[in-house]
C-alpha cells in the first residue's frame, strides 16, 4: 500500500516538474494575469476609496486591508512572471500562488457581500468572474510548482490561524460597536411663569436638552415642540367601568390618550403651541449637550386645567450616511399642490405636510459606488396636535425602499412627553 502511495505521489510530483519545466501556455499566463491585475485595479480602487472617505475607523481598517491585498496580488503577478518566463528568483512561484490564493479570498468575500447588498449587476458580474477566474488561477499556479516545500505548509497553518485571530477581533472590536444601539435622550423642564405687563397673560418658559451619551454623532432631519391645553374636571364619585372602558379605546392613537383616572373627566387635548426647536441639518456631535428654550403663552383667564409638553427629533447616524442639504422637494414642496406623497400616507385624514428631500450617501466607497443612489424624504405632517415627522427612504425611481434600509441608515426617533404641569400650580407663582 505504501509504496503505491509513494508511486502515486512520485509520479504527481514528475508530472509537475514536466509541467514546470515545459514552461506556460502564453494562453494561460495572460489569463491569470489578467485576473490578478483586475482583481489589483478594483481592490485598490475600494481599498483607496474607503482609507481615505469611509466614516468610521471599521471602515478605514478595511481600505487599508484592501490597499494590502491589491498590493500582493499586484505582487503576485510580478512574481508569476518571473516564475514562468525568467527564474531569476528562487520562490517566485511560492509568491504568484499566494498572491492567487489571497486575491481568491478577497474577490470570494467581496461577491458575496455584493450578492446581499450591492444593486449593480456589473459589479457583481465583475467580482463572480474574478472570483472563478481567481480560484482557476490557484488551481494553476500550484500545477505548475515543481514542490511544495515544508515551509509552506507552515505558512498555511500561520495564516489561518492569523486569519481566525483577525476575524475573531474584527467582530468582537469593530463589527459589534458599529451595531450597538444608540439613542439620545431628551429631557423637557418647565421654568417659572412670567406675567404679562397688562396682567392679562402670562408665559411659562420651557427648557429642551438633547443629550447624547455615546460615541456616534448624529445630523438633524427634524424636530418638533408641542404643547398642548387640557381640561380636567373632577367629580365627586367614582366613575363608572363603562367610562374607564371608554378611555382606554382611545389608546389606540398615541395623541388621544390620556390617563385612566376614577375622579378626573380628561378632555380633548388643544394645542396651543407647535414649533421646531432646532434647525434641520444641523449636527450634533458625539458625547454632546444641545439646549434650546422655547416660550409657552396663556391667557390668565385660560379655560384649561393642565398643560402638557412634547418634543420629539428625527436623527440620522452619521456613522452609517451622510446627508447633502435638506432642500424642498424637487416635484413639490407642498403635499396640497402637487407634491408627492406615499399611498400610505395620502389615507390619513386632512394630510397636509410640506416636503423636504435629501441625497443619501453611503458610509464606505464600496456600497457608495455598488447600491443605487437613494433618497430620503421628510413629510411636515401638520394636523390638530402640531406637527408629526415622516421620512421614507426612496429609490431613484422614487418609489419607497423596503422598511429595513431606515434601520440600515440609523434614522432614529428620539420623543418625550406629555411632561404636565397644573396651571394652578403654575399661576400660584405668579
Amino acid at each position: 500500500m505504501n509504496l503505491r502511495r509513494n508511486a502515486r505521489d512520485s509520479s504527481r510530483e514528475r508530472a509537475q516538474r514536466a509541467l514546470a519545466h515545459k514552461g506556460p501556455s502564453p494562453v494561460r499566463l495572460v489569463s491569470v494575469l489578467l485576473v490578478l491585475l483586475l482583481t489589483a485595479a478594483a481592490l485598490g480602487y475600494f481599498g483607496v476609496g474607503d482609507l481615505t472617505s469611509a466614516f468610521t475607523f471599521p471602515g478605514r481598517l478595511t481600505g487599508a486591508v484592501l490597499v494590502v491585498i491589491a498590493f500582493t496580488s499586484f505582487l503576485g503577478a510580478a512574481a508569476l512572471v518571473d516564475h514562468w518566463l525568467y527564474r531569476t528568483f528562487p520562490h517566485s512561484g511560492l509568491v504568484a500562488l499566494l498572491g492567487a490564493f489571497v486575491a481568491f479570498l478577497a474577490n470570494l468575500t467581496l461577491f458575496l457581500e455584493l450578492l446581499s447588498n450591492a444593486d449593480s449587476i456589473s459589479w457583481k458580474g465583475l467580482f463572480g468572474a474574478l472570483t472563478l477566474g481567481s480560484a482557476w488561477a490557484v488551481y494553476i499556479v500550484w500545477r505548475t510548482l515543481a514542490t511544495i516545500p515544508a515551509p509552506k505548509r507552515v505558512a498555511t497553518a500561520l495564516l489561518a490561524t492569523t486569519a481566525l485571530a483577525v476575524g475573531n477581533f474584527g467582530y468582537q472590536n469593530l463589527y459589534l460597536p458599529s451595531q450597538r444601539e444608540v439613542r439620545p435622550v431628551i429631557k423637557l423642564t418647565a421654568g417659572g411663569p412670567v406675567l404679562s405687563p397688562d396682567r392679562k397673560a402670562f408665559s411659562v418658559p420651557v427648557q429642551i436638552t438633547l443629550e447624547n451619551h455615546s460615541d456616534m454623532s448624529f445630523d438633524v432631519l427634524g424636530t418638533e415642540f408641542h404643547a398642548m391645553g387640557q381640561q380636567v374636571p373632577l367629580i365627586r364619585q367614582d366613575r363608572l367601568r363603562q367610562e374607564w372602558r371608554a378611555v382606554a379605546e382611545q389608546w389606540t392613537s398615541f395623541e388621544g390618550t390620556n390617563p385612566l383616572s376614577r375622579r378626573e373627566r380628561y378632555q380633548p387635548g388643544d394645542l396651543v403651541e407647535a414649533q421646531p426647536w432646532m434647525r434641520y441639518g444641523d449636527p450634533i456631535g458625539a458625547n454632546d449637550t444641545v439646549s434650546a428654550r422655547v416660550v409657552v403663552q396663556l391667557p390668565m383667564d385660560t379655560k384649561y386645567d393642565q398643560v402638557a409638553f412634547y418634543a420629539s427629533a428625527h436623527l440620522t447616524r452619521k456613522d452609517r450616511v451622510s446627508l447633502d442639504q435638506l432642500k424642498a422637494a424637487t416635484t413639490g414642496f407642498k403635499s396640497w399642490a402637487g407634491g408627492r406623497v406615499p399611498d400610505w400616507l395620502k389615507k390619513r385624514k386632512d394630510f397636509d405636510s410640506l416636503i423636504y428631500e435629501s441625497t443619501l450617501h453611503e458610509n464606505n466607497a464600496i456600497d457608495e459606488e455598488t447600491r443605487d443612489t437613494r433618497h430620503i424624504t421628510v413629510y411636515w405632517e401638520f394636523g390638530a396636535h402640531g406637527v408629526d415627522i415622516v421620512e421614507t427612504v426612496n429609490m431613484p425611481d422614487g418609489k419607497e425602499a423596503p422598511g429595513k434600509v431606515a434601520e440600515r441608515y440609523g434614522i432614529r426617533t428620539v420623543e418625550t412627553g406629555p411632561v404636565e404641569r397644573t396651571l394652578w400650580d403654575i399661576k400660584s407663582k405668579l
